[in-house]
């Protein structure tokens, strides 16, 4: 029993395109696990974007009411500032007329109190009558 050696009669280039092949299959599908990742990835980039573009919105018009509410109170602050301009001039004509109240108050009561004295002393003759 002779062992006869098997030849193989493949050329190089038959070899070559094999491994090629068999490269180019395997690179196929790696490319495509990577495409499908990336979709993946670009879709949940998409939804994170598309969610922060809305937030965004939110506040945006959260702070232009907020931005309103703050006008209107500089609105209301400048007319309350000129109610109490009113009502500080209100204030001091009151106490002005209270004053001029108050002399003609006293004036009435001292020449209530030196009539009531000289009514007393021509009473009792410590004046001489006319």
């Amino acid at each position: 029993m002779t062992n006869i050696p098997t030849t193989l009669t493949y050329t190089l280039e038959e070899v070559l395109q094999r491994f090629e092949q068999r490269f180019e299959r395997q690179f196929a599908e790696i490319n495509q696990k990577m495409d499908k990742q990336f979709a993946e990835v670009n879709q949940k980039f998409a939804e994170v974007n598309e969610k922060m573009d809305r937030q965004f919105a939110e506040i945006n018009q959260q702070f232009i009411e907020v931005n309103q509410k703050l006008h209107k109170l500089e609105i209301g602050q400048v007319e309350l500032s000129g109610e109490l301009k009113t009502l500080d001039q209100k204030i001091a004509d009151i106490d002005k007329r209270l004053d001029n109240q108050e002399f003609i108050n006293r004036g009435a009561l001292v020449a209530l109190i030196v009539a009531l004295i000289g009514g007393t002393a021509k009473l009792f003759g410590w004046m001489p009558s006319a």
